[in-house]
């Protein structure tokens, strides 16, 4: 079985903790995870470009000049495309959907393998506990100091420990992130990823299957 090194908030070790291989043992899969990134990706797309056509372009519908003898090619109106001021043809515009429906089992599978990947480059980092005597920023950074993590760290909390967001969330490269909202994006655009004990156990429960 595949065992994740638990630490103290002191940055001292305490156990090693036996977990599921069918989670945290996995292969890395990077086409899988290519995949499903760029789903996630997609879906928070928002299309903001936007071209106006000759139906939306302010302009007169009247006739230019005369259909013939000007020498000029034959025009129908001013917002023609090819007339200046005129619409955009084959512009982009603000109706584009990026979004594609992402299978359960590769979002599941996905997030597994990346997790997997995470602590085989040892930089999945789990506590005993997140519990510190204030909510302060201050000893949060020592707690950060003390395990000697450098880089950008993705905090995953339970739900009985949002609190501590306030400790962390104005430290430099902290994103923090509830543990049932853990997703792929997430964790490939952070180095590390910091849990509690409890929360490894939460992921395993409802992976392992």
């Amino acid at each position: 079985m595949a065992k994740v090194a638990v630490y103290n908030l002191e940055g001292k070790k305490i156990e090693d903790l036996e977990v599921s291989d069918a989670v945290f043992g996995l292969k890395l899969n990077n086409e899988l995870l290519h995949q499903v990134f760029m789903i996630i990706s997609g879906n928070q797309r928002n299309s903001i470009a936007h071209t106006k056509g000759k139906g939306e372009v302010a302009g007169s519908g009247k006739k230019p000049f005369r259909q013939k003898g000007t020498g000029n090619a034959r025009q129908g109106q001013k917002r023609n495309p090819v007339m200046k001021g005129g619409g955009v043809s084959f512009g982009p515009t603000k109706d584009r959907n990026f979004k594609r429906a992402l299978n359960k089992k590769m979002k599941s599978k996905a997030l597994c393998v990346s997790i997997s990947d995470k602590l085989n480059n040892g930089n999945l980092i789990a506590v005993d506990s997140f519990k510190i005597e204030k909510n302060k920023t201050k000893i949060f950074a020592e707690a950060l100091k003390n395990l000697d993590i450098k880089g950008k760290i993705l905090v995953s909390f339970l739900d009985k420990e949002k609190d501590l967001i306030l400790a962390s969330r104005n430290i430099r490269n902290i994103k923090n992130i509830m543990t049932k909202d853990l997703n792929v994006m997430e964790l490939l655009n952070n180095k590390y990823l910091l849990v509690s004990k409890d929360s490894i156990k939460y992921i395993e429960d409802k992976y392992k299957k």
